[in-house]
């Protein structure tokens, strides 16, 4: 049995219903679920106010021992909000001591980002409370995803990838990519050089994807990459405008530009189902020309129960 710690650093859990679903649904399976109050906790659009928001995750350096997995409630936004006031010494200090599984994605991914920065923790790119654990049919491979990640030293993901073959290795990064592209130019963001860079997001039209892998492309990072790995994109609709111009014809001029591969498919991001990546750790990348796989290690597990 795990102790889990819920934290809401972004913005208010809209269903409340999914949240306490996913609450039910883990201690079901024999977890402790703690601080279920940042659920309901709300300021305007907000998870609570920023001091009570960013106390979630200050209070992460005092977590006791036996708390394995900090969950996040739900993305959003407001996670930004709290950056210049994170206390990273102290953190860094706490998670050199002990190092819990800490999840989430969509706007938690600027809290994951200036933590790798700051403080060198490798956190967790996975489901989150309400979308994914209380999802009213929960995904098996998501689930079966999650705990491969964070209980297994060395784990290895396969997937389909019609692109050029290619390899790599270096450190993996990245997360949701309009809040990876917000961050450029901040101290929250430390540019992995050799890294293998995987990105996702939703309800972007493509040439707004495009827009964003360009900044990312004209300030110089995905050049200082091995490989760009491209998860999923969905919820954007496309119109007669568009003509001929859709998801396929952005990669392949984007393939064009860059001297990296540039591989798709990998169910990662805001979708039912999702593979959980450690953003920090090492990754092996190997591509046939149409299977992908990707051998993860160097990040934080579960320890064995006590």
């Amino acid at each position: 049995m795990s102790t889990i710690r819920l934290i809401a650093p972004s913005g208010f859990c809209v269903n409340q219903a999914a949240a306490a679903r996913g609450i039910e649904r883990l201690k079901a399976s024999g977890h402790r679920v703690e601080n279920q109050s940042v659920v309901p906790r709300r300021f305007q659009r907000f998870a609570g106010t920023d001091e009570q928001r960013l106390a979630d995750i200050q209070d992460l350096s005092a977590l006791p021992e036996e708390c394995d997995i900090v969950l996040a409630v739900r993305g959003g936004y407001g996670a930004t909000r709290l950056l210049e006031r994170i206390d990273y010494s102290r953190l860094g200090l706490a998670f050199r001591q002990h190092t819990p599984i800490i999840c989430g994605h969509s706007d938690f991914t600027a809290i994951q980002l200036a933590l790798l920065s700051q403080t060198g923790t490798v956190t967790f790119s996975g489901p989150m409370l309400a979308g994914n654990f209380g999802a009213d049919e929960l995904n098996s491979f998501t689930w079966q995803h999650f705990w491969q990640a964070i209980t297994e030293p060395k784990f290895t993901l396969n997937w389909q990838s019609p692109t050029p073959a290619s390899s790599a290795s270096g450190t993996l990064w990245g997360g949701n990519l309009a809040m990876l592209v917000s961050l450029i130019g901040s101290p929250w963001l430390s540019v992995i050089d050799g890294g293998i860079l995987v990105v996702e997001d939703i309800n972007e039209h493509p040439f707004r994807v495009e827009r964003l892998l360009l900044q990312l492309h004209h300030a110089g990072i995905l050049a200082r990459q091995k490989a760009l790995i491209l998860g999923s994109f969905n919820g954007a609709t496309l119109s007669d405008y568009d003509g001929d111009y859709n998801f396929d014809e952005m990669c392949r001029m984007l393939q064009q530009r860059l001297s990296i591969p540039v591989l798709r498919g990998l169910p990662f991001g805001h979708e039912p189902e999702t593979v959980t990546l450690p953003l920090g750790a090492y990754g092996e990348l190997q591509h046939d020309g149409q299977t992908a796989s990707l051998t993860i290690s160097g990040h934080p597990v579960m320890r064995q129960n006590k």
